[in-house]
């Protein structure tokens, strides 16, 4: 049996009677078996609860029952919590928690039929944008595995481009989903914030992260965003706007979109290679009807430092929970309470957690308030601003992912900054709240290369209309790496 690889091919084959979902979960399965030992893109597999799942599945089909996706596989990213099975944040911090209940994200996908095999790995806590912080060890990229898949989302991207499993959940504070989907040229969704569930979704920085999609195609984006949004009244961050089906203006034509290119995003920090590639993409769009045309965001440089300190002081508040006593990882023998909280913290937490909590205590504490915190929220307000100014004139925004491919394991780890300067194209829109997605457009050193599609507030439509035409006359999506050995 040739096993179709996207959700869409699968959700076809399923409702024709091609394959059961016991085998295409058995054969995805056997793939991860095969070689993820290789990459690391999960921490956990479920196996028998997988196939249990599966089983389910067929008899829910056979008794005239299913919907689209019942019977497809997928994985979730280790920071939504799963009922009966670890949830760790790629933290030593949590790596003996069991969940006690299900994610909104995760109770949706499973009503839905979907069959869950295994968590995927992750920077620890969401927090990275290499998937080198993961307290189990490093996940790779597998279109070369000595490079970084992209953070904190890595697990979940070198699982889907290595054709491990067809869709992975994700999220972005700053670019999680949109960096990995870049680096390892798959296609990943940041929505709008509010507009999925953080419900069950452990908090890196609550007014940053937004949970997501990550597949193949932008048609898979589609299929699998219709069941993740959606109103949760116990996520008061959720937005109650009226539900949608995301597959019904795919194929609506580009002819009269209004694309803007920020001058500021093809600047000196884009590798010039890169640039081109783009440069190509975007006169594809034109080709289909697009009017393209540059716009400026002059807040741009603004966004990588306002996100680190407003994002650090969010962690330094979220992460507070963990001093040993409830849940969570404890140190042995404590002295007493204050010997407790250190050292179960010491031990719990890795270096770029402690240095963002560090950094974001400080920004927070008295005397330093105004000058970091409050500044940082002004400049958001700008950068808000900007967007809004912008969208008056054009219909999405377009331009790079990241200013590199995806680079060399321990070749940033060393210089955090220059770590964070990866995120300079995307923490923009989770400061903004706006809806962004990423989609292969290329290849450069034989590495993907990301097109970066930015929307208006809740027009996750359009931006999958607009992915799905260009995937519709190229290639880039359906290319899939040949895993070294």
């Amino acid at each position: 049996m040739t096993l179709p690889t996207t959700v869409a091919a699968l959700s076809a084959g399923l409702a024709q009677g091609d394959f059961s979902s016991v085998e295409i979960t058995t054969a995805f399965l056997d793939r991860i078996a095969a070689g993820d030992g290789r990459l690391n893109s999960f921490i956990t597999v479920l196996p028998e609860a997988a196939l249990q799942a599966a089983h389910a599945a067929d008899e829910r089909r056979h008794a005239g029952m299913a919907g689209p996706l019942t019977g497809v596989p997928y994985a979730n990213k280790d920071i939504f919590c799963t009922q009966g099975a670890k949830t760790t944040c790629g933290s030593r911090m949590l790596d003996t928690f069991i969940a006690p209940y299900d994610a909104t994200v995760v109770t949706r996908l499973n009503d839905a039929g979907m069959v869950m095999v295994g968590k995927t790995n992750m920077d620890e806590f969401a927090m990275g944008s290499s998937n080198e912080s993961s307290f189990y060890g490093p996940c790779l990229n597998p279109w070369k595995t000595s490079c970084v898949p992209g953070g904190s989302s890595g697990g979940s991207a070198s699982a889907v481009a290595a054709r491990f499993i067809p869709f992975a959940t994700g999220t972005d504070t700053g670019g999680s989903i949109r960096l990995p989907a870049a680096y390892c040229g798959i296609s990943g969704l940041k929505p709008t914030y509010g507009r999925i569930s953080r419900f069950g979704m452990i908090a890196f920085a609550s007014s940053l992260d937004q949970g997501g999609p990550m597949a193949t195609t932008a048609e898979d984006l589609a299929l699998t965003l219709g069941i993740m949004a959606g109103f949760d009244s116990r996520d008061p961050t959720s937005a109650d706007v009226p539900a949608e089906d995301f597959m019904a203006g795919l194929s609506q034509p580009l002819a009269g979109l209004r694309v803007g290119l920020p001058r500021e995003f093809f600047d000196a920090n884009l590798d010039a290679r890169i640039s081109t590639t783009l440069e190509a993409a975007v006169r594809i769009l034109e080709s289909l009807g697009a009017t393209c045309r540059e716009v400026s965001l002059s807040s741009t440089a603004y966004a990588v430092p306002a996100y680190y300190i407003i994002s650090s002081a969010e962690c330094s508040s979220n992460l507070s929970r963990y001093d040993g006593v409830r849940y969570g990882h404890r140190c042995k023998a404590p002295k007493d309470l204050a010997d407790l909280y250190q050292r179960s913290r010491a031990e719990g937490f890795g270096a770029e957690v402690k240095r963002r909590i560090l950094v974001g205590t400080y920004a927070l504490s008295t005397g330093y308030y105004d000058a970091y915190y409050a500044k940082a929220q002004k400049l958001r307000r700008l950068i808000k601003e900007d967007f809004t100014r912008v969208f008056a004139e054009v219909d999405v925004i377009a331009g790079p992912t990241s200013p590199t491919v995806a680079f060399g394991l321990g070749q940033k780890t060393a210089d955090p900054v220059a770590m964070y300067l990866s995120d300079i194209y995307t923490t923009a829109v989770n400061l903004a709240g706006l809806p962004a997605l990423s989609i292969p457009a290329g290849m450069v050193d034989g590495l993907p290369v990301g097109l970066q599609l930015i929307g208006n507030y809740f027009g996750e439509s359009r931006l999958l209309n607009v992915a799905h035409q260009y995937q519709s006359v190229t290639d880039w999506h359906a290319r899939a790496p040949a895993l070294e050995s």
